[in-house]
C-alpha cells in the first residue's frame, strides 16, 4: 500500500525476482491485514478483496498454509519471544521453511532464533 515505507533493501529484493527462488507468505498475514482494516488502523481506496488478489499476484509467491504442525510449533518457540499469536505463527513458519523474514517488526529482529532483515 505504501511502497515508500519499505526499506531500500526490501524494495530491491521484492522488485527483482531474480534475487530469490521464491517469496513466501504465511497464511496468517492476509488475516492480519484484514484485521488492521477492520480496526481502521489502515485504509485502502479500493475493494479489499480486489486489493488482496492483486497483492498476492506476485511472481514466485507461495502462500504457506497454517498447518496443525505449524500451529503447534508456534506455541513452543525457543524463549524468550513475545505473545502475539500472529507473530508466533509467522516466526514458526519462517523457521520451518528456513526462510528470512522481511519485516520492520523490532521484536522479531531482536529474536535470535529466526533470520530477518529490513
Amino acid at each position: 500500500m505504501n511502497p515508500q515505507k519499505l526499506s531500500k533493501k526490501v524494495k530491491e529484493i521484492i522488485g527483482k525476482s531474480d534475487l530469490y527462488d521464491e517469496m513466501l507468505l504465511s497464511a496468517i498475514s492476509p488475516w492480519e491485514f484484514s484485521k488492521l482494516l477492520e480496526k481502521k488502523r489502515i485504509g485502502i481506496s479500493c475493494n479489499p478483496e480486489d486489493w488482496i488478489n492483486v497483492a498476492l499476484d506476485m511472481p514466485k509467491l507461495r502462500i504457506i498454509p497454517l498447518s496443525p504442525i505449524l500451529s503447534y510449533r508456534s506455541t513452543v518457540l525457543p524463549q524468550p519471544f513475545h505473545n502475539d499469536p500472529a507473530d508466533q505463527i509467522i516466526v514458526a513458519t519462517a523457521r520451518a521453511e528456513n526462510a528470512t523474514l522481511l519485516t520492520k517488526n523490532e521484536k522479531i529482529h531482536a529474536y535470535e532464533n529466526v533470520k530477518s532483515l529490513w
